[in-house]
């Protein structure tokens, strides 16, 4: 079992940080698509895997060598 040292993130939270919708999310955990952690009826999501899903859809602006510096 893969454990992490990390914050564990509430749905609300995940919302908050991505803009998914909470049903998105309880959607995902069902498939068993993301990793989570039961505790009771509370689920958690790794902070580590928001964010390295974050990082993996971040995409730097082309630079045009025509447009104006902003």
């Amino acid at each position: 079992m893969a454990k992490t040292s990390q914050k564990l993130l509430t749905l609300e939270q995940c919302e908050e940080m991505t803009g998914r919708k909470i049903s998105t999310w309880r959607k995902a955990i069902a498939q068993r698509r993301i990793p989570f952690v039961r505790l009771g009826r509370s689920i958690r999501v790794p902070l580590e895997y928001i964010q390295a899903l974050i990082d993996e859809g971040w995409r730097e602006p082309i630079k045009n060598e025509n447009s104006e510096k902003v």
